[in-house]
């Protein structure tokens, strides 16, 4: 099945889903996958958390298709929700941890529920393309402070514009641009020392322009 992400395919494919097409949410969802494992990972700092509260976020987006109005994007719009459920898990972690009790989700029935989900692991994103190289960065990146983590991933991996990530963020535009220049700092200076073998002559190690 095709991946829709252009703004017009996606709002013909959604109306064709509220309108009973309900197998075309799959290939509606897909393009963000990667985007929605990313930032849950990000908060969650866990992949089997992440992976379900993936699940989970699908299974929202789905439900509450009928109040996307187009006023965001759709992919601004669905991390918004993948945010609002990565933060929900975080607090009721906290509760029960106070209370020493196991972390449940609780899951809602329904007569549909969206496939399972492509494993993220197997698209590595463009600027992590060489495995040695992915790895440093990804280790770099997971060790920044999650106000700025949450930027990188979104800025500089998922390559949203600054009013975008600001939107899925729940920040000023401002604090994006803050946020993400203090990240990129921090990783040139923590990243710099290991990563001179792999630049490439005549080329900004980063690729840091915008």
């Amino acid at each position: 099945m095709t991946n829709v992400s252009n703004p017009e395919t996606e709002g013909e494919t959604i109306r064709r889903i509220l309108a009973g097409e309900k197998h075309l949410f799959h290939a509606l969802i897909r393009p963000c996958e990667r985007a929605i494992y990313f930032l849950l990972f990000s908060l969650l700092r866990n992949e089997a958390e992440a992976e379900d509260a993936a699940q989970e976020t699908a299974i929202k987006v789905y439900r509450k298709l009928h109040l996307f109005r187009g006023d965001s994007q759709f992919r601004t719009w669905v991390l918004s929700i993948a945010r609002n459920e990565g933060l929900g898990r975080l607090r009721k972690s906290e509760t029960r941890r106070e209370d020493s009790l196991d972390a449940l989700v609780d899951g809602e029935a329904g007569d549909f529920t969206p496939a399972i989900l492509t494993s993220w692991r197997e698209v590595p994103a463009e600027t992590l393309e060489r495995q040695e190289l992915g790895k440093l960065l990804r280790d770099a990146i997971d060790g920044l402070p999650e106000n700025y983590r949450n930027v990188v991933l979104l800025r500089d991996i998922e390559e949203m514009d600054v009013r975008e990530t600001a939107i899925v963020l729940g920040i000023t535009e401002g604090a994006v641009k803050v946020r993400l220049h203090r990240a990129r700092a921090l990783l040139q200076r923590n990243l710099a020392p290991k990563l001179k073998g792999f630049a490439p002559k005549g080329r900004n190690l980063f690729g840091w322009t915008r």
